[in-house]
């Protein structure tokens, strides 16, 4: 019993740890912000490494997640006997507020998050953030700051584009395969959307980017033991990311979309 509580406060202090650690690096950034225009070059090139190349994997899983959520509607609709020409409003609510955010978060943790922990950790363990501070070149304006900016801009741009080809999808299923015509659809999606709702879904969408980008670099900064290390660490970031964006769409669900 000893051991196993002393394992559970050695995890909670590497919690905190890791807590505090990210807050000082979070510090650092907004701090790195005046250099912004300075390194303006470098944020342009990760917008279109992070953000732009990420876009055919957004597109592929938006027209799947607005099929399911069609042909998932009809189901439940005809389950409970309701009438099929809300399944636009359904759709529409479904994508909008919930979906196209977080799930285009999640894959985007998983490509870019991933990616970003891999070649900073690469930049550690070959001691290439050494050379660069050694050089008088900040590491936090030359590397953090142009990521973190990127996905910070970047996933809502995503969610746009999500949400957009999602009710595509969704249209599409639904016309063809539970047989409700193209303006019954469209009308019910008109009926529920509200310009609030895709304001809330961009603002966690941003914040989910702030986050994946944060996490990403303060796993890649603190790698150590070679070639195993930086494996290890994209795992944690993709982990942590991906818990996180979960859990702080909870709390902006009880924040943004009161009852």
């Amino acid at each position: 019993m000893p051991s196993a509580l002393e394992g559970l406060g050695s995890r909670g202090v590497s919690f905190v740890v890791k807590l505090g650690g990210m807050a000082i690096m979070l510090g650092r950034f907004v701090v790195s912000l005046k250099s912004i225009f300075r390194s303006f070059g470098l944020i342009v090139d990760q917008i279109y490494v992070l953000g732009v190349q990420s876009l055919p994997l957004i597109v592929i899983v938006s027209i799947f997640v607005g099929a399911v959520s069609a042909w998932q509607a009809a189901y439940q609709f005809k389950f409970i006997g309701a009438p099929l020409h809300y399944i636009g409003n359904a759709v529409g609510k479904a994508v909008v507020i919930e979906l196209a955010p977080v799930l285009s978060a999640i894959v985007f943790a998983g490509r870019v998050g991933a990616g970003i922990t891999a070649e900073l950790g690469t930049m550690r363990v070959t001691e290439q953030i050494d050379a660069l501070e050694s050089m008088g070149i900040s590491p936090i304006r030359y590397l953090v700051m142009p990521r973190i900016l990127a996905c910070l801009v970047m996933v809502p741009f995503l969610v746009i584009f999500a949400n957009f080809v999602a009710i595509i999808g969704g249209l599409v299923v639904s016309v063809i395969g539970v047989d409700v015509s193209s303006e019954t659809f469209l009308a019910g999606f008109r009926n529920s959307f509200k310009m609030g709702d895709l304001i809330n879904g961009l603002i966690k969408a941003g914040l989910f980017g702030m986050l994946i980008g944060l996490v990403g670099c303060y796993e890649g900064f603190h790698t150590h033991g070679g070639a195993q290390g930086v494996g290890k660490a994209t795992t944690t970031s993709v982990v942590i990311s991906s818990v996180g964006i979960l859990v702080f769409n909870f709390i902006f669900a009880v924040i943004l979309f009161r009852i």
